[in-house]
């Protein structure tokens, strides 16, 4: 099920109460730096050569702009995501299917004990069009918010072009598995995905399938490990098989995950290869609580209450298995559901 769908069908929304915000607005280039600045309700963003700011009633955050544009590009390819994408301990943004808060200092107990948190509620398609007019106006021409460090140029300067072309990207959303008639296609160099210089030594040979008469578009398979040598972006799970709520969401990752993801469901990860280490966090307050090494063949699960952000020396794969019912996070938040997969 795409993200879209589980928006559309949840019908979780306002818990909080809150009222909708619909006041946004874009300013003129900045005469020196040729940036645009964005309102969303009394949110405020700007940018220089080289940090982000968002100003608040609360006060003032700056992030490093290139930090700030890779986060921001999740929020955009993800549709907000499953639950919470902090851009950092500070900022971020909470999916309710259809509405989405964006706070300040919410989920960090330091700032809420001070008074100095701030949260206002938006329309998700409202605040979606003023992030996608902000990442493609902040994102200079050869820089990729989407790839690994070593792959992209540098975010920094005044204004000089764009790259629509990848900011722009569609996160891969299969209705039954990649490689199927009518679905998602397989990566080829002839579709304009090379096999990545980190996975030269992954085999891509396809299997054979042999389907009996009648039964040709309901039989099929992809080789995985070739499908992710040839991914062109990082941190960016998309769904590549779907059994009803079951969906198989593999990735590949380098260097850091820009975001802290919180989720609003468990999440079982399984490595494939290399080695990722998490950084565990409890989701409310951002208390650190673990911190957990995977090797090939480990799995982990990320409970519904945490946030999680990975750490990968190398290009490794990673199989991200998502439960995409859109009725688990109120039954969670009611209590009537888990936090936890297994309890021992």
């Amino acid at each position: 099920m795409a993200m879209k769908e589980v928006m559309e069908k949840s019908g979780i929304s306002n818990p909080r109460g809150l009222g909708i915000t619909a006041e946004f607005s874009v300013d003129p280039a900045n005469n020196i730096t040729g940036y645009k600045s964005f309102r969303a309700g009394k949110f405020q963003f700007r940018r220089d050569e080289y940090f982000a700011y968002i100003e608040t009633p609360k006060g003032t955050h700056m992030m490093s702009v290139d930090a700030f544009l890779r986060a921001l590009m999740r929020d955009v390819a993800w549709g907000f995501f499953y639950g919470t994408v902090n851009f950092d301990p500070v900022f971020g943004t909470t999916n309710f299917y259809g509405e989405v808060d964006m706070f300040y200092g919410a989920l960090n107990e330091a700032y809420v004990s001070e008074g100095r948190d701030y949260i206002e509620r938006f329309k998700s398609d409202q605040l979606m069009n003023i992030f996608k007019q902000m990442i493609s106006d902040w994102t200079n021409a050869g820089f990729d918010p989407f790839a690994a460090p070593r792959e992209t140029g540098v975010p920094w300067g005044a204004k000089n072009g764009d790259n629509d072309g990848a900011v722009s990207r569609q996160r891969v959303t299969a209705r039954r598995m990649v490689g199927m008639k009518g679905d998602t296609p397989l990566r080829s160099d002839k579709s304009g995905f090379p096999v990545n210089v980190m996975f030269h030594d992954v085999d891509q040979d396809q299997p054979e399938v042999h389907a009996e008469p009648g039964f040709e578009g309901e039989v099929s398979a992809f080789n995985l490990f070739g499908y992710l040598s040839r991914s062109d972006v990082t941190w960016n799970p998309s769904v590549c098989s779907v059994v009803k709520d079951s969906l198989f969401c593999p990735t590949t990752e380098e260097y850091i995950l820009p975001v802290e993801h919180g989720n609003d469901r468990c999440e079982w990860f399984i490595q494939l290869s290399d080695e990722i280490t998490w950084n565990i966090k409890d989701g409310s307050s951002g208390r650190p609580k673990a911190v957990v090494q995977m090797k090939p063949g480990d799995v982990a699960c990320m409970p519904a209450d945490i946030r999680h952000q990975g750490f990968s020396p190398k290009r490794s794969m990673l199989l991200v298995w998502e439960n995409g019912s859109p009725k688990l996070p109120e039954l969670i938040r009611e209590g009537k559901a888990p936090t936890v997969a297994v309890q021992f």
